[in-house]
């Protein structure tokens, strides 16, 4: 996600991110550099050397830090951002169980009844296409069982 625009609110105490259609909330107490009562921010601007996956913010001090897309997503519990977060480690998890197992890629592909070729989409972490249910069916056939655990935070 591309961010179109950010501004700083000092009464409010954090930032409104902008980026396509969504408007999203950062509050300063998330920041790495936090405004101080006398070192409040002076400008704020999505970042071009981020390629616009991030802004920066200057404090009157000279100080600044920068805030990625990904950190005001995580914020703000974004369903698809949590989705593929959620795909990620299981992603991560399967390759690390795979360096242990004694199954064979090709007996894994054949229990899976799928091809070599998504076998090996699966196991690729930066594609999002994948389902939670297909990760959950690779453990299955590398006999993990996978707990689910829910845990309730109400803001």
């Amino acid at each position: 996600m591309t961010i179109s625009s950010v501004k700083c609110n000092n009464r409010r105490k954090g930032f409104t991110v902008v980026s396509g259609n969504s408007e999203w909330w950062y509050p300063y107490t998330e920041l790495e550099e936090k405004p101080a009562q006398g070192d409040r921010i002076v400008a704020v601007y999505p970042d071009p050397e981020l390629g616009g996956q991030g802004f920066t913010y200057v404090l009157q001090s000279g100080r600044n830090g920068c805030v990625l897309m990904d950190q005001v997503l995580e914020y703000n519990r974004d369903p698809a951002y949590m989705r593929d977060l959620i795909l990620y480690k299981l992603t991560l998890e399967v390759r690390r169980i795979l360096k242990d197992c004694r199954l064979s890629r090709r007996e894994i592909i054949r229990r899976l009844g799928t091809s070599a070729s998504q076998f090996y989409r699966l196991l690729d972490q930066t594609n999002y296409r994948k389902t939670v249910d297909q990760m959950l069916l690779l453990l299955s056939v590398l006999n993990c069982s996978v707990d689910v655990r829910v845990s309730v935070r109400c803001a």
